[in-house]
């Protein structure tokens, strides 16, 4: 479907389109001559619309908008003038293109782009339902989705209801079939993070209840935190008390993952959650691995995680063990009782080059009981740190 208030724009793009798929079936429409399409509209029947900017007394990027809304609309490419573009695509249009500089080649290529990932949807068999408040989004039968939380390159978070009990969940998405090229370690990593923590029962690591993989998507249900995030929670300021209270139950927390062998590899505030009654849960153990594995999913020589509470042998992509994530610990510690992390650089290298070389900083003078539990957790050298989440536990 073609919608713009020129004609001749309106045939200029039919041509285009005709030329490569001379069976296509276009329909047109003329928002100046014929007035602005309802709220109802949905785009059904359509594979694919065409949007110019030319819409009268209504903004093109506001008509953008209304669609890509709406759930279950179909993919939007939009033509305007350049300084649009921007704007264009954060309103989620799949596409943008200067209304008077159109190339031919690079549009039949993004509608051929589109086009083959609709027929691969189509052809698993796959089913995908949208809201107005979510977009699309895969249907898991069982659950009723409320909202999405986050989103990455690979997958989507969404609270969701379980229709059964009504209790509130959290889906983990993978939005790639294991059989994409891209998907493959994305899709590993995803899988293990399931079998990794999956018959875990401590309080304060996440629960698992449900693994399911599709044709197109696999998912991960949990348990809802809903209690925000340490990072949220730092941002708004850490009584000592509670500082301690959260410490002691991620070092517990620690000491039974590596217990069973296991690695976290990617310790930070982001991926501690609150429950509703004050305590803690670890979360995202996408990149945490079995330590007796010997080869990794992520390979040899890559660095994965945040620099700013990385150990000095994982910023140098050296081997780790659980001391990497005792080192990781005590950032956040230190992070929590100051509000402030210990090292900062211009980029993720010089804050690499400091974890491995600056001196361990001083806490404020209120803090300094704690100063030798955190020289003692950044430590530089491994072997001078303490050993296990048990010591430091032991320690407190």
């Amino acid at each position: 479907m073609i919608i713009d208030g020129s004609a001749d724009f309106r045939s200029l793009l039919a041509h285009h389109v005709t030329t490569h798929w001379p069976d296509a079936t276009i329909s047109d429409y003329d928002p100046t001559a014929d007035g602005h399409l309802p709220d109802e509209f949905m785009g059904a029947g359509s594979d694919l619309v065409l949007l110019g900017d030319s819409h009268g007394d209504r903004d093109g990027i506001d008509v953008l908008k209304r669609f890509t809304r709406t759930g279950g609309f179909p993919a939007v490419l939009y033509f305007g003038p350049g300084y649009e573009k921007q704007a264009a695509l954060k309103a989620d249009a799949a596409g943008f293109f200067e209304r008077d500089r159109l190339h031919h080649d690079a549009l039949i290529v993004r509608i051929g782009d589109i086009l083959a990932a609709r027929e691969r949807v189509a052809s698993t068999g796959s089913l995908f339902v949208g809201d107005e408040s979510i977009g699309l989004h895969p249907l898991i039968r069982g659950y009723r989705f409320v909202k999405k939380l986050s989103a990455s390159t690979h997958s989507a978070v969404y609270l969701a209801e379980r229709e059964a009990n009504g209790e509130m969940m959290v889906l983990k998405v993978l939005s790639q079939v294991p059989d994409l090229s891209d998907g493959i370690g994305a899709f590993d990593r995803f899988l293990q993070e399931y079998e990794l923590i999956a018959d875990i029962d401590h309080p304060n690591i996440v629960r698992i209840y449900d693994l399911g993989v599709g044709d197109d998507h696999a998912h991960i249900a949990m348990e809802y935190l809903g209690g925000g995030d340490l990072k949220q929670r730092i941002r708004e300021g850490i009584r000592t008390a509670d500082a301690v209270a959260y410490f002691k139950q991620i070092a517990s927390a620690l000491a039974r993952i590596h217990e069973v062998g296991i690695l976290h590899r990617d310790l930070k505030p982001g991926n501690v959650m609150l429950r509703a009654d004050g305590s803690v849960a670890l979360i995202d153990f996408g990149l945490a691995k079995r330590m007796r594995l010997s080869l990794e999913i992520t390979g040899q020589g890559e660095i994965f995680g945040t620099p700013y509470y990385m150990s000095p042998e994982q910023g140098h992509a050296e081997d780790v063990d659980a001391r990497s994530d005792i080192y990781s610990l005590g950032v956040i510690f230190y992070e929590m009782l100051t509000g402030e992390k210990p090292f900062r650089a211009e980029s993720a290298l010089g804050i690499v080059y400091l974890h491995a070389n600056a001196p361990v900083p001083l806490l404020p003078m209120r803090y300094a009981s704690y100063q030798s539990l955190i020289n003692m957790m950044l430590a530089k050298n491994p072997d001078d740190r303490l050993q296990s989440a048990a010591e430091v536990l032991e320690w407190l």
